[in-house]
């Protein structure tokens, strides 16, 4: 056990599917201590192990030496700094784009682009797996919702030529979709939408820091620049390990965010302390690429081993490795019988993905070793000796 961590009974299992919380006692890192007990997690999104890094936790302190620990205002009023101004010129150079703005988190990232771009009625054409906020964004926008088969651009050109003519309309898709782990097509989704006059939106949460030259994302790797896709969206809270997110654009579209969003507006500032951190884990991003390059060769170790023991992964080329199961309670019951194991990889269970379709998340991370991989398949082999 950890030194000072004792051991507590279990929480009482609530009736199926309902979410309870589980107590982390324990630091972002790939060992942790879940509810009393000492596991190796596979449920988190600090891809390139940033969240531990020292030099991050270093610049959070000196940043908090300096600026204090909270924002005091909201960026319109008080709480827009030089570290935050700072912050959004180096992801803006980094990107090679206009204009960075900052938010609080994803969420109210997507929230205030399309609340701010999109006029009433308007047509958003969304793939069918979209995270959650950006089908609720559409409801603050009140604009009109079509939705496309998954990843499919002749779908997606179908429903984007139903808009109608005189409002316009904006497609949006993630990068890398957050429970499949699969990336969108994202260069035949751009030149779809550059055919009918529409705007482009990528949310790359899952992408940033992990594909491109020097981890500029999904969007970058596929030599797509702000004229194909004008809005691209991305948070701090998985490869760089902080927390927060930003828009990046043209100058005219972050200027629109800043005087109409109303998510943005009415909402406190990211603390200067927490912009100093996000700063230095860029740096790190962009500095350390032996991080990338590990991620994706455990992800391609952990794909080829899995395969081989005929275990019934879905097609990912990402971080995120969902082994399916179908099943809601089965797939609760593998969930326990892993962590019997020492093994966190909690289920994912309906409606978070359709009936039918619950799985483990598996989430793997630069921090991980090829021993805690082993471990896993050997538990997985063991659970699952024929595919569900």
């Amino acid at each position: 056990m950890f030194p000072g961590i004792e051991s507590r009974p279990e929480p009482k299992r609530l009736a199926m599917g309902v979410r309870i919380r589980r107590v982390r006692e324990s630091s972002c890192r790939p060992r942790v201590v879940v509810d009393g007990h000492r596991l190796i997690s596979f449920a988190s999104n600090d891809y390139l192990g940033l969240a531990t890094h020292p030099a991050v936790i270093e610049a959070w302190s000196t940043g908090a030496r300096v600026w204090g620990v909270g924002s005091g205002g909201s960026v319109l009023l008080s709480g827009y700094t030089s570290a935050h101004r700072e912050l959004e010129d180096a992801l803006s150079d980094w990107l090679g784009r206009d204009r960075v703005l900052l938010f609080s988190n994803g969420y109210m990232a997507n929230l205030s682009v399309l609340q701010s771009h999109c006029r009433r009625g308007q047509t958003i054409v969304q793939d069918r797996l979209n995270h959650a906020s950006l089908y609720d964004a559409v409801r603050l926008a009140q604009g009109h919702l079509r939705r496309y088969a998954h990843g499919n651009v002749s779908d997606a050109a179908r429903q984007l030529a139903q808009a109608v003519p005189s409002t316009g309309a904006l497609l949006v898709t993630e990068g890398i979709f957050s429970m499949d782990g699969d990336q969108a097509p994202l260069a035949e989704l751009a030149r779809v939408a550059c055919a009918v006059g529409a705007e482009f939106m990528v949310d790359d949460a899952h992408g940033i820091g992990l594909w491109g030259e020097v981890g500029q994302g999904t969007v970058a790797s596929c030599h797509l620049g702000q004229d194909e896709v004008p809005l691209l969206m991305a948070t701090f809270g998985k490869a760089f390990g902080t927390y927060g997110a930003f828009v990046a654009g043209p100058a005219d579209r972050i200027e629109t965010l800043v005087q109409k969003a109303r998510p943005f507006r009415y909402t406190t500032a990211l603390p200067p302390a927490l912009a100093v951190a996000t700063h230095e884990a860029l740096r790190q991003v962009i500095g350390e690429p032996e991080r990338r390059t590990w991620l994706h060769e455990q992800v391609d170790y952990f794909r080829r081993s899995a395969l081989e023991l005929d275990l019934p992964l879905a097609p990912s080329r990402s971080p995120i490795q969902p082994l399916m199961v179908g099943s809601a309670a089965e797939t609760q019951t593998l969930s326990k019988a892993l962590e019997a194991r020492g093994i966190y990889a909690p289920a994912i269970l309906p409606p978070t993905v359709p009936r039918g379709k619950a799985r483990l998340r598996i989430s793997l991370s630069a921090a991980h070793t090829r021993s805690d991989l082993n471990h896993l398949l050997e538990a997985l082999h063991s659970l699952c000796p024929r595919r569900i």
